[in-house]
């Protein structure tokens, strides 16, 4: 869908994006603060979460919860918020005829929540349930105990369970204050933006009745450490086993290596014809296999996991290392570099059907540090990879030796021991230059 993207900035400290898609039908709206479980200690960790629950619920205006819901919906809007270790974000989406009741709705809830008594209680429920339930998904509690162990803030969803009692009200009321604030908060609108509109945004958030204060909360220093040893989960219920494979890159990544990783990731595991799941499959070991890559303030990491079972996964860790190692060695056919470049190309064209779609194209690396991508260079960025620069962000994720391995099943620590042997090929010696 065709669009255009402008920065607003307002003088109260508070800025976002307006993005200006004229055919669309709805309007997308995502609102966020830097206030996830990194600013609050350890024993309060789930109030940021619990906070979130509250927020979209009781107002001065609406003083109770399902009313405030049973307003926002009536036209089929839509809404939803979500807490990481970084940041609260709140989201909604609207037809285009309600836009201006929609985000009065929105900015109210944000800046004059009640936070009542008995809805905490509700609340509180709530979230027990949710952190039961995501208990029982097995990759979920891996990646948890993994970054825990590598360092990063993180907690498992069942050490969460166990501090929740920790949390008060007066906890939550004192993290709003804390963290909501005008200088804090960052926006991206998107829909139809006639200059007329944009104007009407512009005055209802400058209407926002939230304290200025004092600047926008620096992301925490988090440098991750190697594994001597695997961190393995056991867990008597599980026939089949969860892995990830993580390696570190003590700085972020240039544009042109993320896009090149990207595009090795189309290459390794994202098509029942890539490398290492394509030959995996075509030898009946595994169903499925994902891999990516994320950053943080100091530091790129590039995984690998699935489910297997353990019978099969010797077998598919040797896959696995004998295709990173042709990635290493350059062993690139021009013929599947092209391919993956049309496949990525397909992919960004199939993101861009819907205006949330575009939305996020823009928000997550803006409400992250600030930059804009530029959403109509990026089919220009993927032509633009070549194995040269594939290979060498490849080496260099595997270059400090920085890694690690987690396993979750019932297969005995020797076994996981025996998996994480194997690897150490990848790391030593380490790949070149």
């Amino acid at each position: 869908m065709k669009h255009s993207v402008s920065e607003l900035v307002l003088d109260n400290g508070m800025r976002g994006l307006l993005v200006n898609v004229p055919d669309a039908s709805v309007m997308t709206v995502e609102i966020s603060f830097r206030a996830g479980e990194y600013l609050v200690p350890d024993e309060k960790w789930e109030t940021p979460h619990l906070m979130e629950h509250m927020l979209l619920g009781a107002t001065e205006s609406i003083p109770k919860a399902r009313a405030f819901q049973a307003e926002f919906e009536k036209n089929g809007a839509y809404n939803n918020a979500s807490t990481s270790s970084y940041d609260i974000t709140y989201e909604a989406e609207c037809a285009d005829f309600e836009w201006e009741r929609i985000l009065n709705l929105m900015l109210m809830a944000i800046s004059k929540p009640l936070f009542l008594k008995e809805e905490f209680t509700a609340e509180f429920g709530n979230v027990r349930e949710e952190l039961a339930a995501r208990s029982n998904n097995h990759f979920r509690h891996l990646s948890l105990a993994l970054r825990e162990e590598y360092g990063f803030r993180a907690k498992t969803d069942q050490e969460r369970l166990d501090l929740m009692d920790n949390v008060t009200l007066e906890d939550i009321q004192e993290h709003y204050k804390k963290t909501h604030t005008l200088s804090n908060l960052r926006f991206a609108i998107a829909g139809k933006l006639s200059p007329s509109r944009q104007q009407i945004i512009k005055g209802l958030l400058e209407g926002l009745d939230l304290p200025k204060g004092k600047s926008r909360p620096q992301l925490p220093t988090e440098l991750p450490k190697k594994l001597t040893k695997p961190l393995y989960i056991q867990n008597d219920t599980v026939d089949t086993i969860y892995f990830y494979i993580d390696t570190f890159l003590k700085r972020r990544l240039t544009e042109p290596e993320s896009d090149a990783l990207g595009l090795v990731n189309t290459m390794l595991t994202e098509t029942l014809y890539s490398k290492i799941l394509g030959t995996a499959r075509e030898r009946g070991l595994v169903y499925g296999m994902s891999s990516g890559y994320g950053q943080v303030r100091d530091t790129s990491d590039w995984w690998f996991g699935t489910q297997v079972m353990p019978k099969n996964a010797k077998a598919l860790f040797q896959i696995i290392v004998e295709e990173l190692s042709k990635v290493f060695d350059g062993e690139l056919a021009t013929e599947d570099i092209t391919a993956a470049k049309q496949y990525a190309l397909g992919r960004f064209q199939r993101s861009a059907q819907t205006v949330g779609g575009i939305m996020s194209g823009y928000s997550g690396r803006y409400f992250f540090d600030g930059v804009i991508e530029d959403y109509y260079q990026i089919p220009e960025r993927i032509r633009a990879i070549d194995k040269d620069i594939i290979t060498s962000v490849s080496r260099a994720m595997f270059k400090e030796k920085i890694w690690g391995i987690g396993v979750l099943g019932s297969c005995g620590d020797e076994f996981v021991q025996d998996l994480r042997k194997q690897l150490i090929p990848l790391w030593q010696p380490s790949p070149k230059a």
